[in-house]
């Protein structure tokens, strides 16, 4: 047997939020992943131990989970006004595919921090000690996020106490802002906040029947339904979502009628080529439950609970990007997120998820009878928890 050596390529292993992936300077990477393509996708999966059949990610850095299943590719900006153009993948565990088709919430806070440990802002924008606001351009979804990085005698502040339910250990707080998250839009809503013109849907979903959904586009596309419209209370943790084959099957015939109706996919067929967005999350009003951490959330602490899906399962926590979706659709009136929470105008609405609470605060306003949202805002963590290299076999790319 020819033996074939292994390349290495320098890489950084962050957190940020409650996700976690690899990061890579474009610069760094072999020539042929240095644009889009099947040879930059063979090496992110690799790299990430992807597709692997036995759902471990054992030959990999990749933790078996839609959350540590991630590569990020960061590079001075392109655009006028930005510090760093960002670039996310989704790698499915088990399959042979990356979607390159949303963002990642979560891992926008470590792009920012990942921004000032590569060098990439102007030392002239960053204080030696006070917060630095990096400029990024999200190149997945063609979005501007700014993010609050604290600096202290000259260098990113990673530890700190502010507390992340869903992440074990406190660390600094970095406060996001995502600039007119609405999407752009791809079918017939082309780019509207609800890409079917109304704040609740009838959605007939095959096998499962008509349900009452608010499909929104804003931080990623995502399709809310009534926790109780699907037979849940909302207060469920990932076990009875995650080991029942019939409510996963539910859940994805959802997202897939969803995703049909809002003009992201054709035919039924491609969701399977689409499996980052749109998201499925189900909502209900404020009750008490225990988080899978064993502490307890009190109904009179939160506004409404929301579980939500990612790659097929349950989240652990809540996606930074679906959270932004909750926010905006909160500040909607008559949205079933709205409408869970109590109803009325809102600026920010606290959510209960499995690992805890979350606060996100949105600005959504009417313009000419049309809803908007000019900005969401949340505050996230991020560390590095290695540098140096990553190695793949050189037949990869």
């Amino acid at each position: 047997m020819k033996h074939i050596p292994q390349i290495k390529i320098p890489a950084t292993y962050m957190r940020g939020g409650t996700s976690k992936g690899v990061f890579f300077r474009l610069e760094d990477l072999p020539a042929s992943a240095q644009v889009p393509g099947a040879a930059r996708d063979a090496l992110l999966q690799r790299v990430i131990g992807s597709p692997d059949p036995y759902g471990k990610q054992t030959d990999g850095m990749g933790g078996a989970t839609s959350s540590t299943s991630k590569c990020v590719i960061v590079s001075p900006s392109r655009r006028p006004g930005h510090d760093v153009d960002y670039l996310y993948g989704q790698v499915s565990i088990d399959t042979d595919f990356v979607d390159w088709s949303g963002n990642c919430g979560n891992l926008s806070t470590a792009a920012g921090a990942f921004a000032l440990h590569a060098g990439y802002v102007d030392p002239a924008r960053v204080p030696a000690n006070g917060i630095c606001t990096v400029r990024i351009w999200q190149a997945n979804i063609h979005k501007t996020i700014l993010a609050q990085v604290p600096i202290v005698d000259g260098q990113v502040q990673e530890s700190g106490d502010f507390e992340l339910d869903g992440v074990s250990f406190p660390a600094a707080e970095i406060v996001l802002e995502f600039l007119d998250p609405s999407d752009e839009g791809e079918g017939e809503g082309g780019g509207a906040l609800f890409p079917t013109g109304n704040l609740v849907d009838a959605l007939d979903v095959p096998g499962v029947g008509r349900l009452q959904a608010t499909m929104i586009s804003a931080g990623i596309p995502t399709v809310f339904v009534n926790a109780a419209d699907i037979g849940y209370s909302g207060t469920e943790l990932q076990p009875v979502i995650n080991e029942d084959r019939a409510a996963l099957a539910k859940l994805e015939a959802i997202r897939v009628a969803g995703a049909l109706r809002m003009g992201l996919i054709r035919t039924a067929e491609e969701a399977l080529t689409r499996q980052h967005t749109p998201k499925v999350a189900f909502v209900a009003p404020a009750s008490d439950y225990v988080s899978s951490s064993g502490k307890p959330v009190a109904a009179a602490d939160i506004d409404l609970n929301v579980r939500a899906m990612s790659m097929g399962k349950l989240h652990h926590a809540m996606m930074g990007t679906a959270s932004v979706a909750i926010a905006t659709a909160a500040a909607v009136p008559g949205t079933l997120v709205n409408l869970a929470a109590g109803g009325g105008a809102r600026s920010a609405v606290r959510f209960g998820h499995p690992s805890g609470t979350l606060r996100v605060g949105a600005e959504a306003q009417q313009v000419h009878g049309q809803w908007t949202v000019t900005r969401a805002i949340m505050s996230r963590s991020a560390r590095v928890l290695m540098e140096g290299w990553v190695r793949v076999p050189a037949d990869t790319i």
